[in-house]
């Protein structure tokens, strides 16, 4: 099979590798589609701590069961997946809750097991027992549905803002996670939604999810902007979908009194505190809450979502490449040129 093998930071080289056996309790994916996510292109310009070259990334999967191990049940050939990305160890306190993201003992396909970018994939016997697949409908589009794990991770940070009807919502980064919010946004019955971000080519991507206003916050004073739009009082909810220490302190000043903020993109490690006004978060009884990965009932949810086209998954993937292409797609989701490229095996 061919596979895309991670050699190093601004390295990567598709191979001609054996097709993975499986094991008793194993199951074997031909992949579909895996999307490229911004993390892929973290690791793919500076590595990862978890990440051992040369490897297999890419944790955004859609594939077809194709041989399945002995003992395993649930599963059979022919059913079509999603790929669930954290591997849990189902004993810890927060495995017994269903917070399978918070797990200390979690490991990743994609990270420590080899992920999507590859023809075939192995899912171990510990991701089988744990119910890291997701069976889809047979119908559905599997192009669409390498979207399930981004949009799950959407679902899972919507889950603590309660948007009610009416309510305005500011979403701060206009990439495929910020378009994706915007569309749950609507979902909920949000009166009005404001998107804004500092690259002009990236607002004119996502005006394909027709937010109410877009604001080039590079070029006008985002503050201003929302108070304006809000007559004054601010947004309800604010999402801040990007990797900004700036736009996560800048949200505290556009907040209405009992709104709540979402701190989507986690910062820099390097630089990773913020300013905080704790007085503003007492004074107005502001929420803030922070939200990492998602967990297996979101990547349900994320599936019906698309499914019943709720969410328009295939009116975000501006490019597909074939797979000896993923690093030029890797570059056109780093320079803000695609919103949501995909690598297809369809």
């Amino acid at each position: 099979m061919k596979a895309a093998h991670f050699l190093g930071p601004g390295q990567m080289e598709v191979r001609e590798v054996p097709k993975p056996k499986i094991g008793d309790g194993e199951v074997l994916l031909k992949v579909a589609a895996c999307a490229i996510c911004g993390t892929d292109v973290r690791i793919f310009q500076f590595g990862h701590p978890k990440v051992k070259p040369p490897h297999i990334t890419g944790h955004e999967i859609s594939a077809e069961i194709v041989e399945v191990g002995k003992g395993v049940e649930g599963y059979k050939v022919g059913d079509k997946v999603s790929v669930i990305t954290v591997i849990s160890c189902g004993r810890c306190h927060y495995c017994r809750r269903g917070l399978q993201n918070l797990c200390p003992e979690q490991e990743y396909i994609g990270y420590h097991f080899p992920g999507g970018f590859a023809e075939y994939l192995k899912i171990p016997k510990a991701g089988v027992d744990k119910g890291n697949l997701l069976v889809l409908p047979p119908d559905m589009d599997l192009l669409e549905a390498s979207l399930v794990e981004p949009l799950s991770c959407a679902v899972n940070g919507q889950s603590y803002l309660n948007i009610g009807f009416g309510e305005t919502v500011l979403v701060i980064g206009s990439g495929p996670i910020g378009c994706m919010h915007v569309e749950l946004a609507k979902n909920q019955g949000a009166g009005k939604i404001i998107i804004a971000d500092i690259s002009g080519e990236r607002l004119d991507l996502a005006k394909r999810v027709q937010a109410d206003y877009y604001i080039n916050s590079a070029e006008k004073n985002l503050k201003d902007e929302v108070l304006t739009k809000t007559d004054g009082l601010g947004a309800d909810v604010i999402i801040v979908a990007a990797s900004s220490g700036a736009a996560q302190e800048q949200a505290l000043e556009m907040i209405a009194p009992q709104g709540r903020i979402s701190l989507f993109g986690g910062l820099p490690k390097d630089k990773p505190t913020i300013q905080f006004n704790s007085n503003t978060v007492h004074y107005k009884e502001v929420g803030v809450f922070g939200v990492f990965a998602s967990h297996a009932s979101q990547y349900e949810e994320a599936a019906k979502l698309i499914y019943s086209k709720r969410i328009n998954a295939k009116g975000l993937i501006t490019h597909v490449v074939p797979l000896e292409k993923v690093v030029e797609g890797i570059q056109l989701v780093k320079e803000g040129k695609a919103l949501k490229a995909v690598v297809s095996f369809l």
